[in-house]
């Protein structure tokens, strides 16, 4: 009978870590996209604010420096 108890509690606990290695590897697939996320929100915001610095500086440089027009022929 001990035998029988035995081995009904090493089937359940087997089960019961495979539920739980599922439930962390589960947590770990979330917390790694998440971090995915975060870095491509990171990398967004930053080429966002180079990209705006650039036209704003591309702004500035063409009202102070205006493109020569060529001359015209008579």
């Amino acid at each position: 009978m001990t035998d029988r108890y035995s081995n009904s509690r090493h089937q359940a606990e087997h089960a019961f870590s495979n539920v739980q290695t599922q439930f962390f590897a589960k947590n770990n697939a979330t917390e790694e996209l998440e971090a995915v996320a975060q870095a491509r929100d990171a990398k967004t915001l930053r080429l966002r604010e180079a990209r705006l610095a650039r036209e704003l500086s591309d702004r500035r440089s063409a009202t102070y420096n205006p493109i020569a027009k060529p001359a015209r022929k008579r």
